[in-house]
């Protein structure tokens, strides 16, 4: 069945679909639809929803009903996300699965709120302190926002982590004909539960990229629940093999599964000379760019990532063919994502970012025009 639906309204069936039943926020724009959303969805009695005095305790209580065995998520924009940042790394600490929704808008600080930005890319990427790594997915469209919300419950379980879902001003708040019964989603994942025949040890772990067992707080076992650093048992330590453990084990088990998180689409050619990678709502410019110059002749290589952080670089690293020589990417903020992708890519290919940021949108035009500089031999940035 086809709906006419907004990224916010995606998000939130999305969620619902996935099992969320507990929802803690603070209204922002353009964020706060959703919030409003699961006032009318839990209605019933199906879920909890709170709206919080601020950020701060929107993020403090959802993370207190993941440890309490709920699927929780909270939803914010950029300022937000700047007041979640302690929390979220708390939550990293004791390895709270929980799903948390940046709707982007213009910035710095409180911006433009009814401005569409993406400028918090890299920030979720390294929101905590000593940035520990975090799953961030970016949506591109109503659709993928409802796939990539649903996903994030998936891998919040999963790993036992915070998953950040990036949306902007224009996803959360733009209207789609979209069929969520036609996009195909993966079966639901449970906690892996804590044995009940042996006692219980929070945070232990064979390996340091396996996942502990969850036990809820508040349940048969003793769960002891600290942000600061502990033992496999919860136990404050200054034990410095323990801490390289419990710190590696936080490195480990996102970057072991990198590969598995890797959620991307691509449309390539072997003779392109050009790769253009996209993210978030410009990719459906890049889309339209990629038909126009193929349909003139120009054989362009495309590549949408719906992942962010870890990087696809496997993704990336296989749509870069022996022929391409220059990677174009449209941004919707000062070309954040452009300067990590140097870190991964040779530095015989060009790259070059498209910006804008202020609060406008990048048009397939001017994606054609850099790519059609380019291959009738402009010289392009390194």
């Amino acid at each position: 069945m086809r709906e006419f639906l907004t990224g916010n309204q995606t998000i939130v069936r999305g969620a619902l679909r996935a099992g969320c039943n507990y929802v803690a926020g603070y209204p922002i724009t353009p964020a706060s639809s959703i919030l409003n959303d699961f006032v009318s969805a839990f209605a019933d009695g199906s879920g909890i929803v709170v709206q919080a005095e601020d950020e701060i305790a929107a993020i403090g209580q959802c993370i207190a009903a993941a440890m309490c065995g709920a699927r929780a998520l909270t939803a914010t924009s950029g300022p937000g996300m700047s007041l979640y940042s302690e929390n979220i790394g708390y939550a990293q600490m004791i390895e709270a699965p929980l799903v948390i929704v940046d709707c982007q808008r213009m910035g710095p600080a409180t911006g433009g709120a009814t401005a569409t930005g993406e400028g918090d890319v890299v920030f979720a990427r390294h929101i905590t302190a000593g940035s520990y790594p975090l799953p961030v997915l970016a949506a591109t469209d109503a659709a993928s926002a409802y796939r990539l919300t649903y996903n994030a419950f998936q891998i919040a379980e999963r790993l036992r982590t915070p998953v950040i879902v990036l949306a902007s001003k224009d996803i959360s708040t733009m209207r789609q004909t979209v069929d969520l019964e036609a996009i195909r989603l993966s079966p639901i994942v449970p906690r892996r539960a804590a044995p009940a025949d042996q006692p219980y040890r929070p945070y232990a772990v064979d390996q340091p990229a396996d996942v502990p067992a969850f036990a809820p707080v508040g349940g048969p076992v003793r769960v002891r629940v600290t942000g600061s650093i502990h033992d496999e048992c919860g136990v404050l330590t200054i034990d410095k093999t323990k801490i390289t453990r419990k710190l590696t084990h936080l490195n480990e088990k996102i970057r072991a599964n990198a590969e598995s998180l890797e959620d991307v689409d691509s449309d390539l050619d072997d003779e392109a000379r050009v790769l253009l990678v996209a993210y978030g709502l410009p990719d459906g410019a890049a889309r339209d760019a990629a038909d126009e110059l193929r349909a003139a002749g120009v054989r362009v290589s495309r590549l949408t990532l719906y992942t962010l952080w870890p990087m696809p670089e496997r993704a990336l690293r296989r749509a870069l063919s022996e022929k391409v020589e220059h990677v174009v990417i449209p941004e919707l903020n000062i070309g954040l994502y452009a300067e990590e992708l140097r870190r991964v890519i040779p530095h015989t290919v060009g790259i070059h970012p498209i910006t804008r940021y202020d609060g406008g949108l990048i048009e397939p035009a001017a994606i054609v025009k850099r790519v059609r500089q380019l291959v009738g031999g402009a010289a392009g940035s390194r």
